[in-house]
């Protein structure tokens, strides 16, 4: 597809942790070991490579918690307690201080087996425990729980961040993109843009229709749409038969023209469903922001919708662009 945008690395990244379920899929085989002492860590590394998974291993607490802090971090992590620099048990403090990242279900390896210390151990944010020396088989059940545990939060986070109707992100799914993209922007001075759009005379569709066949229309709406995106764009429904879209690395010129291919994809044929053919379009507003000194993303997003309005004012079924990218006229 024409007008990819550079730096796609960084973006497919931010676009990424709002697809938990691929996510999680892709990390499900890796396993952190963090521990000191080269025995457990042989008989660990043994193990777990032979159950199939590849296993990132870490001697020290400050090692182990930089690895924490990669963007592809895994998502369990097996720590030592008395580790040298940072403690297992420290490690599980910071992580879960730390609530913006993903989840990392952290099991804490000891050979304190005590009821005070498994307390503390589980008081400061471990998940559970394993007792120093430990059984091949008491590791696999325990991994199986912790993936059972990530995957119910990812079911969760999935669902709490999507549209029941189209699959889309909903409203506060992508306004967190479009936070995420507009930070990037004031970080590296890559631009970016938001397309807003609004389906024409959708009441009428409703009204005349059903809304049935409303909710048909929006569902196809949301798949031409998506179709004409890249795969670090994002995508939302905004609210109602709104729906916005977050393009990193775009100018205003570029999300011009991704608005005026999705405009076309739905204008140009008629949606068909339960033997009707419904004639859509959508009117379009773009605003785009490139440096620290321009507008953030409540600012970003009103430009792109007084843009939208004067689509509408002037016939619909068309794209506008904030002037100067960024501030709608008046």
């Amino acid at each position: 597809m024409e007008d990819q945008a550079s730096g796609n690395s960084e973006q497919h990244f931010d676009q990424s942790q709002h697809l938990s379920s691929a996510s999680l899929v892709q990390r499900q085989n890796r396993i952190l070991i963090a521990d000191d002492e080269s025995v457990t860590c042989r008989k660990l590394h043994g193990l777990l490579t032979g159950q199939g998974y590849e296993v990132v291993v870490t001697r020290n607490g400050t090692d182990a918690w930089e690895c924490l802090q990669r963007d592809d971090t895994p998502l369990l992590a097996i720590l030592d307690w008395m580790m040298p620099s940072i403690s297992g048990v420290d490690i599980c403090r910071r992580l879960r201080a730390s609530k913006a990242r993903p989840y990392v279900y952290a099991i804490i390896l000891t050979a304190k087996d005590e009821r005070p210390d498994l307390i503390k151990a589980m008081e400061a944010g471990a998940d559970d425990y394993l007792s120093k020396p430990f059984d091949a088989d008491e590791l696999r059940v325990r991994l199986a729980a912790g993936w059972r545990v990530l995957a119910l939060q990812d079911e969760l986070r999935t669902k709490a961040l999507h549209d029941d109707l189209t699959g889309l992100l909903n409203r506060g799914g992508i306004l967190d993109i479009a936070r995420r993209e507009v930070a990037k922007t004031v970080r590296l001075g890559a631009p970016m843009a938001v397309v807003l759009a609004d389906v024409d005379h959708f009441k009428d569709v409703n009204d005349v229709h059903g809304h049935d066949i409303g909710d048909a229309v929006l569902n196809e709406t949301a798949q031409r749409f998506s179709a004409q995106l890249r795969d670090y764009d994002a995508l939302g429904r905004y609210g109602g038969e709104e729906f916005l879209a977050v393009l990193p690395g775009c100018d205003a010129t570029t999300a011009a023209r991704v608005a005026e291919r999705m405009r076309a994809a739905l204008s140009d044929t008629v949606v068909t469903t339960r033997g009707q053919n419904i004639r859509v379009s959508a009117s379009f507003g773009v605003a785009a922001v490139a440096s620290a000194l321009e507008p953030g993303v409540a600012e970003l997003i009103a430009a792109a919708d007084k843009a939208l309005y004067r689509g509408k004012s002037s016939g619909r079924n068309r794209v506008e662009v904030a002037a100067d990218g960024t501030r709608a006229q008046p």
